[in-house]
């Protein structure tokens, strides 16, 4: 059946966006629209990851002598998430949607509404309204950690888990505009799922670390950059753990292929203190001038070791942090972003 499923994926050229693509791939889904966004953007390193394996699973039937295994074929369009029409083109003909675009920096947007909200909120409607248009069977929403805090309200001592949203309001008075984004888009996405009968389920990652498959360097692993450099920003609204990114493409898959999946998936190794993860790093690196934190850089937040339970129940087993973080390094290093003895 997954040969017979054309997938679609937005934002397929950013970080997770192509790694999705090459799981998918490597899953065997033979037909992938990748939906490029902001237009404009080199989609080339994905066409070099579908013809690697292309070219694995023919030298394995060379040796195997096996049943011939299908192409796996990739299609890219130039998606404008507020263009409608240029979405409906990379949806049509698609079983599933996986709508990872999102607009994400590290530094403060000029215009939060038209650079950040705008796009989040419009086009997660607009890919919506395409899959229903359509008859997708199943679409996954990349949301965030964003999306569930800072919650100040939330218990004291009790973990943060799937019901947690977060507060507009706190995140608007500390002009923090990506979790605004991302809370909005969200529950737009859920207000027209619910009222248009859409099978629709949200995933939850952590800080996304792990190898760059795409050309340049995204926010997630740009905040392990600065880290690395001694930045002391203790990501007080940004932070609720980590994961690898091939964990979180291989959740997307396992939520699309899940028939009894429903609802929000947090998708973090663990639920820690971003002084912790600092303290992991400099153990790792100790040749980076790493800042060490005092006091709870989240103040209030409860470590917990399985909070994406939701999803391990599932199937899914994380990879162990530190192989996030070395490979994280490691890929800086080959990008030269990160001088390999400081």
């Amino acid at each position: 059946m997954r040969e017979k499923e054309r997938v679609c994926v937005t934002g397929a050229n950013g970080f997770i966006g192509s790694w999705l693509v090459r799981s998918l791939a490597e899953e065997g889904y033979s037909s992938i629209h990748a939906a490029i966004y902001p237009p404009g953007s080199d989609p080339s390193h994905l066409f070099h990851i579908v013809n690697n394996i292309n070219q694995q699973q023919e030298e394995e039937e060379e040796e195997e002598e096996e049943e011939e295994k299908c192409t796996i074929t990739l299609r890219v369009f130039e998606a404008n998430l507020l263009d409608y029409d240029a979405v409906c083109k990379a949806v049509e003909g698609c079983a599933g949607v996986f709508h990872v675009a999102s607009p994400c920096t590290l530094e403060d947007p000029l215009d939060p509404e038209q650079e950040l909200i705008l796009p989040a909120v419009q086009g997660t409607l607009n890919v919506l309204k395409a899959a229903k248009r359509f008859g997708v069977r199943r679409v996954v929403l990349t949301s965030s950690i964003s999306a569930l805090v800072p919650n100040p309200s939330w218990p004291l001592g009790k973990v943060i888990d799937e019901s947690s949203w977060t507060d507009l309001d706190y995140c608007k008075s500390r002009q923090k505009w990506y979790p605004v984004s991302k809370t909005m888009a969200e529950r737009a996405a859920w207000e027209y799922a619910e009222g248009n009968g859409m099978d629709v389920v949200a995933i939850h990652p952590g800080t996304c670390l792990g190898r760059m498959l795409q050309p340049g360097l995204n926010a997630s692993c740009g905040v392990l950059l600065r880290l690395i450099q001694g930045c002391r920003d203790g990501q007080e609204h940004h932070w609720l753990g980590a994961v690898h990114v091939r964990d979180v493409a291989k959740a997307h898959i396992l939520l699309f292929q899940s028939p009894s999946a429903s609802g929000r998936y947090l998708c973090t190794n663990a639920i820690l203190q971003f002084r912790d993860f600092a303290l992991t790093l400099s153990h790792l690196f100790p040749q980076f001038p790493i800042h060490r934190f005092e006091g709870e850089t989240q103040p209030g937040l409860t470590a917990c070791k399985d909070a994406a339970k939701r999803l391990m129940d599932l199937g899914l087993v994380f990879t162990p942090i530190e192989d996030a973080i070395r490979d994280t390094v490691e890929s800086l290093k080959a990008k030269a972003l990160l001088h390999p003895n400081p």
